[in-house]
């Protein structure tokens, strides 16, 4: 297709990362006609999955892959921004809620852990696991236990779960005060269970109920799964913005790869009216809005009203490895996530491992994809993630890539623009899924339809 449809639509939609592509599909199914434009000639922009040689152009510039040592290019299929689903996530529900998962089959992921004293333990979340964890020392795994048996029961709208805690009136730090939970305790239940992070949310007390729903939530996920509460797509995160797109075009979406983006346009009131692109112009339905991703709004830096800001830099290590690591050797596990806590080696932000295999149907067999990424403040990355790099163990094929991040700027009630933030560092989906949900309810009035139960999501057991 070389021009628009000459139809006017509620919704244009730039870019098909992931969380372009989950509003497309979510307008869709509510009613809204969509058109959705990428200037690349693949699904997923920085959600996409590559193949080696799509690595190899990408980031060497070159076509030609050693497959001697790496195995075939075709095997691969390795995310630029690798995250794991939570299995009782919004995410999930999302996905039940909108059919997505008819596209998608799910494996649960080996195992989660986090970094403490030069070591990795596993993440501890239930009762029975924190008496029986070496990661905490011994009394405190009886005071864990105790606070963790007490969000298990929980209700935050019963207040005889409370015990003598007011979770309305109290920060988080003071809760754990209240359990006497030691500082390595705080930092693992916020940062690798909570998933926050950074330390915020310990003193505003806006966050505690929801902190403690979060703990819930990963509990209840770990109990679904077994060996961790995550699940991920087979074959690469790069089936979900396929999967959602197929669902708008089911619903009525349009579709339009290799188109760039020449110009947004806005009309006397400066609301956006449509965009051109290839000398067509595609047209807003007064009311109509605009959604994109940052990289379509980058010539608004240096103007008067730049509509978005950059927010600091990400870098992503991806590593070839012939062998799980040696630190997860004994974990039994083809599949992990890890967690180093940024304030256990003293930097601002937390530094995430990613590490997948042919389980998952991402790499050929006897080869793993590892993934680190953390933001970078400093003119040397590598050496600010060079103890997550050492924990690898020999590499065989490494891609070191850093980029610039950014949030939008501009007054969307003015101008009609919704603007999504650039991918961040984690390795799970839980802060995207909440702008997701936050955009879609600013567009529409109403908020995602969240009632689907997890349960219902297909997965393969091992």
């Amino acid at each position: 297709m070389d021009s628009f449809p000459s139809d006017e639509f509620d919704a244009i939609i730039l870019g098909t990362g992931l969380k372009e592509c989950i509003l497309s599909g979510l307008l869709s199914v509510s009613g809204k006609k969509v058109l959705h434009m990428d200037r690349n000639d693949y699904y997923g922009a920085d959600s996409a999955s590559l193949n080696m040689i799509q690595m190899y152009k990408n980031f060497e510039n070159e076509e030609k892959v050693p497959e001697d040592t790496l195995g075939r290019s075709r095997d691969y299929c390795i995310d630029q921004c690798p995250k794991f689903i939570i299995g009782c996530g919004d995410l999930v529900k999302m996905l039940i809620h909108t059919g997505v998962t008819r596209y998608l089959e799910f494996k649960h992921v080996g195992g989660s852990f986090v970094y403490h004293t030069g070591k990795l333990y596993e993440v501890p979340v239930t009762a029975k696991a924190a008496i029986t964890s070496t990661l905490l020392g011994t009394f405190q795994r009886f005071r864990a236990q105790a606070f963790f048996s007490w969000v298990a029961k929980f209700d935050e709208t019963d207040n005889k779960t409370w015990d003598k805690c007011q979770p309305f009136q109290q920060t988080m730090k003071e809760i754990f005060a209240y359990w006497k939970c030691d500082e390595n305790t705080i930092t693992f239940t916020g940062h690798c269970i909570a998933l926050y992070t950074n330390d915020a949310y310990l003193d505003n007390v806006k966050e505690t109920v929801r902190c403690l729903n979060r703990i819930k939530m990963y509990a209840h996920s770990l109990m679904k799964y077994q060996k961790s509460p995550y699940i991920y797509p087979i074959y690469g995160l790069g089936g979900l913005p396929e999967g959602f797109s197929r669902l708008a075009a089911v619903h009525g979406g349009t579709y339009m790869l290799r188109f760039p983006v020449d110009k947004v346009v806005y009309g006397e009131d400066g609301k956006v009216t449509g965009v051109n692109s290839k000398g067509n112009f595609a047209k807003l339905k007064k009311g109509g809005v605009l959604i994109g991703d940052p990289s379509y709004f980058m010539d608004t830096l240096n103007t008067k009203e730049p509509k978005i800001k950059k927010s600091g830099k990400v870098a992503r290590w991806i590593c070839i490895l012939g062998a799980m690591p040696a630190a997860l050797n004994k974990k039994d596990c083809e599949s992990a996530q890890v967690i180093i806590p940024g304030r256990r080696i003293h930097r601002p932000s937390d530094i995430y491992i990613s590490i997948m295999s042919h389980n998952l149907a991402v790499t050929p067999k006897g080869r793993y994809v590892a993934t680190i990424s953390s933001n970078v403040y400093t003119q040397k990355p590598k050496q600010e993630l060079a103890i997550a790099y050492k924990m690898l163990g020999p590499v065989i094929k490494d891609f070191f890539i850093t980029s610039d991040t950014y949030f939008p700027q501009n007054d969307h009630r003015k101008d009609k623009v919704f603007i999504t933030s650039s991918m961040d560092a984690t390795t799970h989906f839980e802060s995207a899924t909440r702008e997701v949900q936050l955009i879609y309810k600013l567009v529409t009035g109403k908020a995602v339809d969240l009632t689907a139960k997890p349960e219902d999501v297909n997965k393969e057991d091992e």
